[in-house]
């Protein structure tokens, strides 16, 4: 039996707690949640990690709490969401650790 696509491509569960080995001392995380202006969570928006140059590096989806998550290097980095609520950006600059950001839509 194969496995479909879609379930062995799909990103790791936004929601799902840090392994508990995760070194933070070697590790930088940015993790955080989408809201809208209204200030609901918005779970099914997608968040693009851009670097400081404006590239685009990875694209996650919220999970239903409107959670997402990046393992990134330190530096500055730009998390722009977009969302049926409508889009927004908003400029980090993290360090080892987990880095906690939310981003507004609308």
């Amino acid at each position: 039996m194969t496995t479909p696509i879609a379930a062995s491509c799909a990103a790791p569960d936004q929601a799902a707690p840090l392994p508990a080995s995760l070194d933070l001392e070697k590790e930088t995380v940015i993790t955080g949640v989408v809201n809208a202006e209204s200030g609901e969570a918005v779970h099914g928006a997608y968040v693009r990690l851009l670097d400081s140059t404006g590239e685009f590096t990875a694209e996650v989806v919220t999970s239903p709490a409107g959670e997402f998550r990046f393992f990134a290097a330190p530096g500055t980095w730009t998390l722009r969401a977009l969302s049926r609520h409508g889009n927004g950006d908003a400029s980090v600059t993290v360090s080892r650790g987990i880095n906690e950001v939310s981003v507004t839509v609308g």
